[in-house]
């Protein structure tokens, strides 16, 4: 088992602690995402894979909206938590383990939207691990189908290469939860060290521990292009309200 599956099997019962409202979060940007998707031509007939879901942000709000979802992720403990969440959120998806950069190996399928959000992507450590996770993506979407990604802002990120992400600080009845992000770098690659302190009737400190490359724009842009993407587009926060850049790649 690799870092990334490691430390997401192990958050997966945390990842919600990143938010202020996991459950209103759900809401909000499968809202977003929606009006992405009918900007570019789509409605609630097509088929969606979530190809990094998660403990399922994206794909049960999406699910709530009447989409049809397909999820599927690297890490078992996130899907056991996804379909968890799936179930009492009453809502139904086709969950699927798979790597992104093999996804022919699980799905015989095309798909009418791909999404990878939450700054998946980076995780591929070098230019040919993010070529094969982009040419294995790429291939899954069906003729005149997008995909849609959010990455950190790296462009800005390696001009300072911060050591470390502003805490989020979040109240509670009971106290508050405190979460940032150590970042150690290496070059474009940097290990991350994520902090979730919860400060409530007793004091609990847990660490999660994983690798990233910052990836730039102009790279993912020229490997969807050159995987088949006839048009690439980048959307900032200040356009859409999400906190990353996302990129809509149509084929």
């Amino acid at each position: 088992m690799n870092i990334i599956q490691t430390f997401y099997d192990k958050m997966a019962s945390e990842y919600d602690k990143l938010f202020f409202d996991w459950q209103a979060a759900t809401q909000e940007q499968a809202i977003l995402l929606d009006k992405l998707f009918r900007d570019h031509g789509f409605d609630k007939s097509a088929r969606i894979l979530d190809c990094a879901c998660g403990i399922g942000t994206q794909a049960i709000g999406l699910a709530s909206l009447g989409y049809s979802v397909t999820a599927s992720d690297i890490s078992e403990g996130a899907l056991a938590e996804a379909a968890r969440r799936a179930a009492e959120n009453r809502v139904a998806l086709r969950f699927k383990r798979a790597d992104f950069c093999s996804l022919r190996e699980t799905f015989s399928e095309s798909f009418d939207i791909i999404i990878c959000m939450d700054n998946a992507l980076p995780h591929m450590l070098s230019g040919s691990a993010l070529a094969s996770a982009v040419r294995s993506i790429a291939n899954q979407i069906a003729a005149g189908g997008i995909f849609v990604a959010s990455i950190r802002d790296y462009d800005a990120l390696l001009a300072e290469k911060p050591p470390y992400s502003p805490p989020y600080i979040h109240r509670t009845g009971k106290g508050q939860r405190v979460s940032f992000q150590i970042w150690d770098w290496d070059d474009d690659l940097y290990r991350l060290t994520q902090y979730i302190i919860e400060d409530e009737e007793t004091l609990q400190i847990r660490k999660f521990d994983c690798q990233y490359r910052a990836t730039r724009r102009k790279e993912l842009t020229d490997l969807l292009i050159a995987y088949g993407c006839s048009t690439v587009l980048w959307k900032f926060p200040e356009e859409t309200g999400f906190y990353q850049p996302i990129l809509i790649a149509k084929k």
